[in-house]
């Protein structure tokens, strides 16, 4: 049993390896399925919100270059490009399934000024209310050092407690969290549930993720210690098989369950 059982606003996010092939171009099978499943989600009375990544990597492949973009124009270039092409994918996908989408760009700024911040929040909620699924990406068009998030792992849980969400669900290209980094040992077993964040889990936590991400399961960790002071429950479920999402909300065993040991159980 889990909180994901009934929680009625759910946060969803999704990464660049999920969501592209390494050519960088959009894995159109896998954003098909994943919208699907999400527009069945909501079609059983739980509001969504998706944060995706992947304006980049979509962006790098439409405008040409042959490989990751390292300079900051280069990377604001792509992202300009990138996210128009995403925001259009979502739209047409999601309309298949009588859904509207609307995009949210965030930067640090907006989520750490109150104004902003209730600005930010308003929206979210005026969206919601209207049956809509807002599409949240951090604005890395204009984005720099001083105003930038970095990652999506931690904009989603940001995200999830601005809106006051019962769960995070982080779609990852693995399993959850293991004991042990499982690309050096296939043999490493699965942490199913975390009720603490502590040093052992910190140490545990690996580094950065593909070449398409940003992210790593130490940006997953920080996520969680953001969800758990928001009093909101996280998993990681592998994005290879995204029917995991109903079996998270079906309170089945899978990913890696991240639930303060004080939260009510249901």
């Amino acid at each position: 049993m889990n909180r994901f059982q009934t929680a009625r606003r759910i946060v969803v996010k999704v990464g660049s390896s999920s969501l592209t092939y390494e050519t960088g171009m959009i894995n159109i099978r896998q954003v098909e399925k994943l919208c699907k499943i999400l527009a069945d989600i909501k079609n059983s009375g739980r509001e969504i919100v998706l944060v995706t990544s992947g304006a980049v990597a979509v962006g790098a492949s439409k405008l040409g270059f042959s490989g990751k973009p390292s300079t900051i124009p280069e990377k604001q270039a792509a992202a300009a490009a990138g996210q128009c092409e995403l925001m259009y994918i979502y739209d047409k996908q999601f309309l298949e399934y009588h859904h509207k989408v609307a995009q949210i760009l965030l930067t640090r700024d907006i989520i750490e000024n109150d104004e902003r911040r209730e600005n930010a929040v308003n929206t979210f909620e005026t969206l919601l209310s209207m049956g809509s699924i807002p599409v949240v990406n951090e604005n890395d068009t204009v984005a720099v050092d001083e105003i930038k998030i970095g990652d999506n792992d931690t904009l989603s849980a940001l995200v999830a407690s601005l809106v006051h969400a019962d769960g995070l669900i982080l779609l990852s290209d693995i399993d959850g969290l293991f004991e042990e980094n499982p690309h050096d040992n296939p043999n490493a077993p699965i942490i199913r549930r975390v009720t603490r964040i502590d040093d052992h889990i910190r140490r545990i936590a690996g580094g950065a993720g593909t070449s398409r991400g940003t992210g790593g399961m130490a940006t997953k960790i920080a996520a969680a210690e953001i969800c758990f002071e928001a009093g909101c429950s996280m998993a990681i479920l592998n994005s290879n098989r995204l029917e995991g999402l109903y079996d998270i909300l079906d309170g089945r065993e899978v990913g890696t369950l991240f639930e303060p040991a004080d939260q009510p159980q249901n």
